[in-house]
């Protein structure tokens, strides 16, 4: 059958179809690729959004004693970068210290091991072949190499900190023209539509700015009573360790406690093996009076949510934006369990067909005995 024949052609809709879809198909794969390349981007508001929400209270407080709200921004930016600078200097000092001595020390250690593998096992000469190695300096060699970079460790974070200009100038715009931002984005909108975006805006800086409160006081006490114990069990730069173990505990998710007490550890062992357990002693007890103790009663009056929605919120930031999603997660999920539990209605519990339930379950009820 031919479509030369005008009554075997397809309507005119269908040539337009064909061609609407196909335009549409080549159109949503050109936003795709424009959306993959500016990726970068919307990580780069993403992160400057919300180091907005974490830093608007202080800068409102700051408005409030007077201070004009740019140079409220300007006081907490420097603050901001001087601690973070601080920090990894400290940090990279102490790393650099301690794989120096411990270059320093590897003859010692490669003697008590042959020593004990010939006097258990009658082993002789076990490590032979490393201590070769390092006696003619290739060890040495690559070990000082490793000490001299982590030396320049803290220059390192404060060069990168300079590099992230653009997240910082996002901040600051964010910052300081907060106020005029919301407004402009308002007059885009009808007033009842307004009313739910402010709502939920002054939820997100409350909520966000609760979190970094929170840990920055959790951070503090953790610091200060680590620094107290690994003073008195007498490790090295016990100032940089107990600072690592608050930072490091407290803001990063998940793994953060353990990667924040196995430094310190393996440090004391290193130098003293009784160091390394009165550190492991320290920093586990510790762990639970915080557990117990201290976070219910801080996180409490900032962000309320179930270790289960946590650590879920933080494997599913992980999973679509990686490292930036996993630090997001927990004030995103606060923030939307909050506005979520303001928009639902809650409802009194109906306790007859609770018991009735556990009755079918077979399970006894509340006040069984």
């Amino acid at each position: 059958m031919a479509f030369s024949d005008p009554a075997n052609r397809p309507p005119p809709w269908v040539r337009r179809a064909v061609l609407s879809l196909l335009g549409g198909m080549a159109a949503l794969w050109y936003l795709r690729g424009v959306i993959s390349s500016l990726r970068s981007l919307f990580l780069i508001l993403l992160v400057s959004l919300f180091l907005s929400f974490a830093l608007e209270p202080a800068v409102n407080r700051l408005e409030r004693l007077g201070l004009r709200r740019g140079v409220g921004t300007a006081l907490v930016f420097l603050l901001g970068f001087g601690a973070l600078g601080g920090f990894g200097i400290l940090v990279g000092t102490l790393l650099a210290e301690q794989v120096t001595t411990f270059s320093d020390n590897v003859p010692g250690y490669l003697e008590d091991i042959d020593g004990f593998l010939e006097d258990t096992f009658g082993i002789p000469d076990a490590t032979a072949d490393l201590r070769a190695n390092y006696d003619s300096g290739m060890l040495a060699q690559r070990l000082g190499d490793v000490a001299d970079d982590l030396a320049r460790f803290g220059t390192t974070v404060v060069n990168v900190l300079f590099q992230l200009f653009t997240v910082g100038l996002f901040t600051f715009y964010l910052l300081a023209e907060g106020p005029k931002f919301r407004r402009t984005v308002c007059t885009l909108l009808p007033p009842r539509s307004q009313r739910t975006v402010l709502e939920v805006w002054d939820l997100a800086i409350a909520k966000t700015g609760g979190y970094i409160l929170s840990r920055s006081v959790l951070a503090l006490l953790s610091g200060a009573v680590h620094w107290a114990a690994f003073e008195i069990i007498g490790l090295p730069s016990p100032l940089a360790l107990a600072l690592w173990v608050g930072v490091v505990s407290q803001f990063v998710p998940v793994v953060g406690t353990y990667i924040a007490g196995a430094f310190p550890v393996v440090i004391g062992l290193l130098n003293e093996p009784v160091h390394g357990l009165w550190a492991i002693v320290v920093i586990a007890l510790y762990q639970q009076v915080e557990n117990y103790l201290l976070a219910p009663r801080i996180i409490s009056h900032t962000m309320q949510l179930h270790v289960a929605v946590a650590f879920g919120a933080v494997i599913a930031g992980a999973a679509v934006l990686g490292v930036v999603g996993a630090l997001l997660a927990l004030p995103a999920a606060a923030t939307i369990q909050a506005v979520a539990s303001a928009a639902t209605g809650r409802h009194e519990v109906a306790e007859e067909l609770l018991a009735e339930s556990q009755v079918r379950r077979g399970q006894p009820g509340d006040d069984a005995t």
